[in-house]
C-alpha cells in the first residue's frame, strides 16, 4: 500500500504558493520577552485573539479567511515542526488554502454558513474527515486509510464555516493500547510536548487539541474523551476544555472506544469561544441513536448562557476529598473557592460521591466489551484501502511492525478486549449496570440532597514529566471519573498554576446542565482570569531527544484513572 507523504513537506509547498508570510508571523513580528530559562518564541498577532474578534475581524475586512489559515500553517512551522517542536499536528489539510479562499468568495457575495465562518479549527486525528486528510488514531495501522464520509462533528463545523486546517497528533487509539504507555505519543505522530515546560507532558488522549490551542496555533480544537481526555489535556495545557453529556454530540465517524462514556467536545483559550463551537456540534443524529436524548435538550447557542453574575445564589458542592494531596493546588483550590463566594456562591462541603471507588473495575470491563464490537464496526466500514478491517488485524498490524509500533511499550489493552466476548455476555450487561448506573445514581443522589447546581473540583494536578522509560507517572488523582462514567457534562478552566505549571478546576454535573455550569464556569473565569500564556521553557529530560516527526514511542503507565 502506497504511504501518503510528510505533512511537512506540504505545508511549506502551502506557504510557498502562497506568497510567504502573513499577518507578522514572519521575521517582522515582535517578540515578548520571555522568562529566564524560556524559549525565544515569536508570538502572533492571532495567538490568543477570541473567536469572537476573529468574527469581527473578518467581518470588517481587517482578515480574510485565507489570511488567517496562513497564519496558523505558519505558525505551524514556527514552532510545531521547528523551534520548541511541541509536534501538536499530525498533518496538514493540502486544501486548506484552497478551502479559506472558497470561505473568502462565499462572504463577499454574502453568504456567510455560520458562527464559525473562516475560522481555523483543528481536529484529533481519530475524528473523521473525507478529505485530503488521514483519520489514523495515530496508528500506523489505519495510514492510509480513506474514511468514507466526514464525522458528525467535521460535517457540522463545515455546515457552520469552519475552516478545518488540520488533524492533531494524540495518545495512540486513544490512550486505550497498553497499561504501559506515555500521553502524547502515538506511532504515526511521535510525541508531543507540553508548551509550558517542554519536558513536561501534555496529558491525554487530546494531546496536541489541548497543546495547539494552548500554544496559539489554531484558537479552537476538537477533542475526545472517554475518561479525562478532554479534560486532562485542558488542564495541563492551560485552557478550557468541555466534555458535552454523551449523546449531546454524534459520535459516528468517530474511532471509538466505549459508546456508554465516548463523546467529542470543544477545546478553547476561554468558555465564550468553546461555548461558541458546542452548539455548532449539537443535533440529532440516525448514525448515533444516543443522540435521540438529546432533543429538547440540546441548544444551537451556548453563548447566550454565559453570565458573569452566575455565581451569585448558586449553590456548588466542594468535593473536599481531592484537598489535601498536593498543597500547591490545594491553594489554587482555596483561591477559587474564595473567588466564588466572593461572587455570591453559596459552598457546600461534599462527602465522597457515594459508590464511586466501586464503579473502577467494571467501568473498565465496560471500555474493554465496547471497544472491541465499536472498533471492528468502524473497521469494516472503512474503504478498499485500509490495511486492517477487526482487532484482531491491528493487533497482528503491530506485532508484524514491532520495531516502529512497539519498541517502548506493548498492546495488552487491545489483546485483553480482544478476548472479551458480545455485548450480550452477562459479564458486559453487569459491568455496565454496576459503573454507568452507580455513577449516576452517585452524582443524581447527592445533587439532589444538597440542592446543588453542580460539583466543584480539581481537574487534575500538575504536568508530571515525560518519561518514555517508565512511562506515565502523575499521582494526582483528578475528578473525570464521575461524570465520565456516568455520561454526564464536565467543563474545566485554567485555575492557576504551581511553578509555572498549569492547573484547571472543574465543574461537572447533572446529564444536561451544559448551559448552568458554563455559566458557572465562565463567571469563574472572569473573576479569575487565570490563564497565562505558555512559555516554551526547555528542559534536559528525555523528552527532548523525541522532536517533532521522530516516529519513537513512549512507554506509558495505564491505570484505572488515566485519561483515555
Amino acid at each position: 500500500m502506497q504511504r501518503r507523504g510528510s505533512f511537512r513537506l506540504r505545508r511549506r509547498e502551502f506557504l510557498a504558493a502562497a506568497g510567504g508570510s502573513a499577518l507578522g508571523l514572519g521575521h517582522g513580528c515582535a517578540t515578548r520577552k520571555p522568562r529566564t530559562g524560556a524559549s525565544t518564541v515569536e508570538e502572533s498577532e492571532l495567538s490568543e485573539v477570541s473567536v469572537a474578534e476573529l468574527r469581527a475581524g473578518l467581518e470588517s475586512g481587517r482578515w480574510t479567511a485565507k489570511s488567517l489559515c496562513q497564519a496558523c500553517l505558519e505558525r505551524i512551522d514556527a514552532i510545531d515542526a521547528a523551534g520548541p517542536a511541541v509536534n501538536s499536528i499530525i498533518e496538514v489539510n493540502p486544501d486548506a488554502l484552497a478551502i479559506a479562499e472558497d470561505l473568502d468568495r462565499e462572504r463577499r457575495t454574502g453568504e456567510v454558513r455560520g458562527p464559525l465562518h473562516g475560522i481555523p479549527v483543528v481536529l484529533k486525528d481519530n475524528v473523521a474527515t473525507a478529505d485530503g486528510m488521514q483519520t489514523t488514531a495515530g496508528s500506523l495501522a489505519l495510514e492510509g486509510a480513506v474514511a468514507p464520509r466526514d464525522s458528525w462533528v467535521a460535517s457540522r463545523l463545515r455546515a457552520g464555516g469552519a475552516l478545518l486546517i488540520a488533524k492533531t497528533n494524540l495518545s495512540e487509539w486513544a490512550n486505550f493500547r497498553s497499561r504501559r504507555s506515555t500521553s502524547g505519543w502515538s506511532g504515526r505522530g511521535g510525541l508531543t510536548r507540553n508548551p509550558y515546560f517542554l519536558e513536561r507532558n501534555p496529558c491525554g488522549s487530546s494531546s496536541g487539541s489541548g497543546v495547539a490551542v494552548s500554544a496559539g496555533i489554531a484558537p479552537l480544537a476538537i477533542g475526545t474523551e472517554t475518561n479525562g481526555s478532554i479534560v486532562c489535556p485542558s488542564s495541563v495545557n492551560g485552557i478550557v476544555g468541555i466534555k458535552p453529556t454523551v449523546g449531546l454530540v454524534s459520535r459516528a465517524g468517530i474511532v471509538p472506544i466505549s459508546h456508554t462514556q465516548d463523546t467529542a467536545g470543544p477545546m478553547a483559550r476561554s468558555v465564550a469561544d468553546a461555548a461558541a463551537a458546542l452548539g455548532l456540534l449539537t443535533g440529532r443524529d440516525a448514525l448515533d441513536e444516543a443522540t435521540a436524548s438529546s432533543e429538547g435538550r440540546s441548544h444551537l447557542d451556548y453563548t447566550r448562557f454565559l453570565d458573569p453574575e452566575a455565581l451569585r445564589g448558586a449553590r456548588i458542592g466542594l468535593l473536599r476529598e481531592y484537598w489535601g494531596r498536593h498543597a500547591e493546588v490545594d491553594a489554587i483550590l482555596d483561591e477559587s473557592v474564595a473567588a466564588m463566594r466572593d461572587a455570591g456562591a453559596e459552598l457546600v462541603d461534599v462527602a465522597p460521591l457515594p459508590g464511586l471507588e466501586a464503579t473502577n473495575q467494571p467501568g473498565f470491563e465496560v471500555m474493554l466489551f465496547e471497544f472491541k464490537a465499536g472498533l471492528n464496526r468502524y473497521l469494516a466500514d472503512l474503504g478498499p484501502d485500509a490495511e486492517v478491517r477487526s482487532l484482531d488485524e491491528v493487533i497482528r498490524f503491530n506485532e508484524e511492525h514491532r520495531e516502529r509500533e512497539m519498541p517502548y511499550f506493548g498492546q495488552d489493552i487491545l489483546e485483553t478486549a480482544a478476548a472479551k466476548g458480545p455485548l450480550t455476555d452477562p459479564a458486559y450487561l453487569d459491568a455496565l449496570e454496576r459503573s454507568r448506573d452507580g455513577a449516576r445514581t452517585a452524582i443524581d443522589d447527592t445533587a439532589g440532597e444538597d440542592d446543588l447546581d453542580a460539583f466543584f473540583a480539581p481537574t487534575t494536578g500538575p504536568a508530571w514529566v515525560t518519561d518514555l522509560v517508565h512511562g506515565d507517572r502523575s499521582t494526582f488523582r483528578g475528578c473525570s471519573s464521575a461524570a465520565a462514567r456516568a455520561g454526564y457534562p464536565h467543563i474545566t478552566v485554567p485555575g492557576g498554576s504551581v511553578f509555572g505549571l498549569p492547573v484547571g478546576v472543574s465543574f461537572f454535573g447533572r446529564a444536561w446542565s451544559e448551559p448552568s455550569l458554563l455559566a458557572l464556569a465562565y463567571a469563574l473565569e472572569q473573576a479569575t482570569q487565570r490563564r497565562r500564556r505558555p512559555e516554551f521553557v526547555p528542559g534536559d529530560s528525555s523528552a527532548g531527544a523525541f522532536t517533532s516527526g521522530q516516529s519513537g514511542r513512549g512507554r506509558q503507565m495505564r491505570t484505572a484513572g488515566s485519561p483515555v
